[in-house]
């Protein structure tokens, strides 16, 4: 579980966040949308660790981020366009990042290759991938290990239908397990397919929260 409690953020004199305040449960897709610049990716990074807040909580499962936990441990991530080795096979990025942690085996590696419509065989560098696969790499990276949270920016960014397709039964497979996803996007398909609770953003503020079924946010909806 996320706990985000009062959470602010200011840069160059510009408010990026503003007392957000919002849980996130296991089991549940949600979906941050809003205009660029209304806080949806600021606040992907302050639950990721990738920055901290001015003021204000985040919990991850009874840690609090900066102070009793740098990051959360379990999480796998996209946050703007996925960069990596230009010079190594999809394979062998993925190979690279699993040998961090150790914890999954080589053909799990290549089996969320193949997950995402791509060929764990490939002897292409990924320089020569275009903006689609090198898309669907990220996404390879990002559930690879299982994790129990998934914090995705702009996941379908580049993908064509048939990746779109993959991106979704992939999404509800990762729920059906117990992952707890947290997804912001501008493609409004994205977020009507896929989320159960949406939350609306605007001027580093949540306005607006709606789910399908249980209302998960503690807030009239």
């Amino acid at each position: 579980m996320i706990e985000v409690k009062n959470v602010s953020k200011t840069m160059k004199g510009h408010p990026v966040l503003q007392d957000v305040s919002c849980n996130f449960e296991p089991g549940t897709v949600y979906g941050i949308y809003g205009r660029n610049g209304s806080g949806k990716t600021m606040l992907m990074r302050c639950i990721l660790g990738l920055i901290f807040s001015d003021s204000g909580t985040i919990n991850v499962d009874g840690k609090i981020i900066g102070q009793d936990i740098d990051f959360p441990v379990n999480v796998g991530a996209i946050i703007e366009n996925p960069s990596f080795f230009s010079y190594a096979t999809g394979y062998e990025n993925l190979k690279l990042l699993a040998d961090i942690r150790k914890v999954i085996s080589e053909e799990a590696i290549r089996t969320a290759i193949r997950r995402v419509g791509l060929d764990d065989t490939d002897k292409r560098a990924v320089s020569k991938y275009s903006l689609g696969m090198k898309q669907r790499l990220g996404i390879a990276q990002a559930i690879m290990e299982s994790p129990d949270i998934l914090v995705l920016d702009e996941p379908t960014n580049a993908l064509d239908e048939e990746g779109i397709n993959l991106f979704y039964d992939m999404i509800q497979k990762e729920k059906a397990r117990g992952a707890l996803v947290i997804m912001a996007s501008h493609n409004k398909d994205d977020i009507e397919t896929l989320a159960d609770v949406k939350i609306k953003m605007s001027d580093g503020r949540i306005t607006e929260v709606s789910t399908t079924h249980s209302n998960q946010m503690g807030e009239e909806v």
